[in-house]
């Protein structure tokens, strides 16, 4: 899956950090590497993540389990119980060109003043087996672990084994820096990730020579993002009703359409989306979308781009959701 990527160089990346600015993109500081704090994590804000997890009492996600209404319908999920916390990863959701690219995946940890940890620790373990079934994947090497993670100044500086720089080929190692820079700027007091390995601060990293000469940002890494990118709710995660769907997008005259089908894979609604820019450049979009379904089921939210030519759906993403009656 990462084979489609082997072509890109850093050049690309950084031409690709002055564009997302020019669209209001997260930037981080430029600069010396700072030093880590004594208190690890100090006042971290865990912004706003989704509401709501993957229902707790649904059935299991097993292999046989499909996004087509298979499985039996749960409970309207609540927020997360009390004494637990939700934070997000990143991995890789598959997909045709246009539509494969980086995805958010909730985790519900028992609470902690380490959100960030549990964060990176949650990246480090990988995806579930309903994740996987679903063409989920992560580019992080199996055996890699968390040694120590420090957050100053808006620069959160994680400290990785010697596992995590290993192996694959040049989009093997973006993809999995991708994730992690993704996961760590999840949270609103960190804008920039410095990575060391075994404890040593990297300019270079690993064999394929990836310059990290600078704290990086999500900007970076905005090449790993398919055309149209929910980033809320992420996959799984229970949608409401209306939905609120943000993210952004690089698409023709800033359009797209945003759709909500049943677990029959019925059609729901499907509507026009704007990003506040296109064509050549990332723009971010905020969308509310109300429906109407009969019971609490899982669903598909689905983004596309309609063909200039002939209006056929193109760069098409779809996320699992939850669905739920409007109150």
């Amino acid at each position: 899956m990462f084979r489609k990527h082997e072509a890109r160089v850093i050049p690309a990346i950084l031409v690709l950090i002055a564009l997302v600015a020019a669209c209001g993109g997260t930037s981080g500081p430029i600069g010396s590497v700072p030093v880590p704090s004594a208190t690890p994590e100090p006042s971290v804000d865990l912004g706003s993540p989704d509401v709501t997890p993957e229902p707790s009492d649904a059935p299991s996600d097993s292999p046989a389990a499909s996004p087509t209404g298979s499985e039996s319908p749960s409970p309207t999920p609540s927020s997360a119980p009390l004494g637990t916390t939700i934070v997000r990863a990143y991995f890789w959701l598959d997909g045709l060109p246009g539509s494969a690219g980086l995805v958010a995946v909730l985790r519900e940890i028992p609470s902690t003043k380490g959100v960030a940890t549990a964060a990176v620790n949650a990246l480090l373990a990988g995806p579930t087996d309903g994740e996987r079934n679903r063409n989920i994947s992560s580019a992080v090497p199996d055996g890699s672990q968390l040694l120590g993670l420090a957050i100053q100044n808006g620069v959160a500086t994680v400290d990785l084994s010697s596992e995590f720089e290993s192996g694959g080929g040049s989009a093997s190692v973006l993809t999995r820096l991708g994730q992690l820079v993704y996961t760590l700027t999840q949270f609103p007091t960190v804008k920039s990730v410095v990575i060391q390995i075994e404890g040593e601060t990297k300019t270079v990293f690993s064999s394929e020579g990836v310059s990290l000469d600078k704290p990086a940002t999500r900007a970076d890494y905005v090449d790993l993002l398919p055309d149209i990118w929910v980033d809320r709710p992420a996959f799984n995660a229970a949608i409401g009703n209306p939905a609120h769907v943000t993210g952004n997008a690089n698409v023709f005259e800033a359009t797209f359409r945003i759709a909500i089908l049943d677990g029959s894979g019925k059609v729901l609604v499907d509507q026009q989306a704007m990003a506040t820019c296109g064509t050549g450049c990332r723009g971010t979009f905020d969308v509310t979308i109300a429906y109407t379904v009969s019971k609490a089921q899982y669903g598909i939210l689905r983004v596309y781009d309609p063909s200039e030519k002939d209006g056929s759906p193109q760069s098409i993403r779809d996320y699992r959701v939850w669905l739920t009656p409007k109150r």
